[in-house]
């Protein structure tokens, strides 16, 4: 088949068959790479609560949630419900909506350090609004992140994403590492890399950039770094650096706002100025959001006397978005975030168990519903500590594998994020499929 022909999806289609034709239309046959796989990806039929049936008529229990973006799981009736009522009325105008302001005032009021909030279409777009905005603030060009970081699909944001010891260099001093061949200099020269955590290396590498940096960005649970948890002490140490050096200190909970209430922020003394959103708020569907201090938001009002970066989005807070963002964030309340979090200590105990059932090394590190497993008997602190070399990442890809054949489908990170409609049936079958995994992957970690 051509990719110039009209291609009509059958039922009866196998996946290879399905990845022949995805592979003429599309680089690779897909859209992200988080479903790549070889030979094929796998490709679903229909999804409900915590289950995913693929098209081969498979139910598999879900503990990725699209990268951690169905806090609910799938296809929630009170969100189904909301979004179907929307969608008849219209998904986009270009008019204000109310539902708009309706979101915004939950989140706002949710969290003490959300004076004000814009909506976008993604965490990649919120991250970038931060940066944009933060150099607007100040005047200054550069941002510092910790190395290994991942911040979304921007140039300033992805350097050294993929670092290596090949090229990551001195400790004291990492190189700004391009994520893309052909990444400007100029792009690298303006972002300042620190060790996760290492609060003596940090303040050290931000004195010697102190003239130029608009914003030190930390990820306080950062996935793609172990997804260890910042230190109290360091996110203070570096509040307290931004703040006798005319920078701001942002957050990046894209990601880790799950983990509390108030989001991740809340387990700190010190607040950031300014935080990316994404994910849980859009209640399954695309959204970005920037938050913070009011005297910093101000500059995107155009009304205003401070008006210093224009901001706007064709779909940015689309009422579709918005509807099914406000309802997973009012059912996502006190007493179900607790239930959550307590369901994920559960699930950790018993893989705990499952490890020395199975006498493999492991420990385990996240926060609240979020949790990434290692195959090492201490856990990391850093990224230089969690990097995983190419036999270690062919094992983990046995792992995943083999968790798959168990009808369960974990983040490609070796990570869970939990729903809310995950009960004590789904984490049973949880520790038991990596029990069984556990056990097929002990001579290969040995070898």
């Amino acid at each position: 088949m051509s990719s110039n022909q009209d291609y009509k999806m059958k039922t009866e289609a196998t996946e290879e068959e399905l990845y022949k034709t995805a592979c003429e239309v599309m680089p690779g046959g897909i859209s992200r790479n988080v479903v790549f796989h070889k030979p094929h990806p796998f490709y679903v039929s229909e999804a409900s609560g915590c289950y995913i049936t693929d098209i081969n008529g498979v139910k598999k229990v879900d503990f990725a949630n699209n990268i951690a973006s169905l806090i609910h799981g799938h296809a929630h009736p009170k969100i189904v419900e909301a979004v179907c009522n929307q969608i008849k009325k219209g998904t986009a105008y270009t008019l204000a909506t109310e539902i708009e302001i309706e979101h915004a005032s939950l989140l706002c009021n949710r969290v003490p350090g959300f004076d004000k909030i814009r909506f976008m279409n993604s965490g990649t777009e919120a991250v970038m609004a931060m940066i944009k905005a933060a150099r607007a603030y100040t005047g200054k060009p550069k941002i510092a992140k910790a190395e290994g970081g991942y911040h979304g699909s921007f140039d300033t944001a992805e350097v050294s994403q993929s670092a290596s010891p090949a090229n990551w260099g001195d400790i004291d001093s990492p190189n700004s590492v391009a994520h893309v061949q052909g990444t400007p200099k100029e792009v690298l020269d303006n972002v300042v890399i620190f060790p996760y955590n290492d609060i003596e290396r940090t303040i050290n590498i931000l004195n010697r950039h102190a003239a130029h940096l608009a914003c030190v960005i930390i990820d306080p649970v950062p996935h793609r770094i172990g997804m260890v948890q910042a230190t109290p002490e360091f996110v203070e140490a570096v509040y307290n650096w931004t703040r006798q050096n005319n920078a701001l200190l942002c957050f990046d909970e894209v990601i880790c706002f799950r983990v509390a209430y108030e989001g991740a922020q809340s387990n700190y003394n010190v607040k950031p100025d300014l935080t990316s959103l994404g994910k849980i708020i859009g209640g399954g569907f695309p959204i970005g959001g920037l938050a913070g201090n009011k005297e910093i938001m101000n500059i995107l009002d155009p009304s205003g006397n401070d008006y210093r970066f224009a901001l706007s989005g064709t779909f940015s807070a689309n009422p579709v978005s918005m509807t099914a963002g406000k309802v997973a964030m009012e059912l996502l309340d006190r007493e179900a975030l607790d239930k959550l979090n307590h369901n994920s200590q559960i699930a950790i105990k018993q893989i705990k168990e499952a490890g020395k059932l199975a006498d493999i090394p492991l420990s385990i590190t996240g926060k609240g519903s979020m949790f990434k497993i290692h195959f090492r008997e201490v856990a990391p602190t850093n990224f230089r500590e969690s990097y995983e070399d190419a036999a270690r990442k062919k094992v983990i890809n046995l792992f995943l594998d083999k968790m798959y054949e168990e009808n369960i489908i974990i983040i490609n990170s070796c990570s869970c994020v939990l729903s809310t409609v995950i009960t004590q049936k789904e984490i049973d079958m949880l520790s038991e499929a990596m029990l069984n995994s556990f056990r097929f992957i002990k001579p290969y970690l040995s070898a």
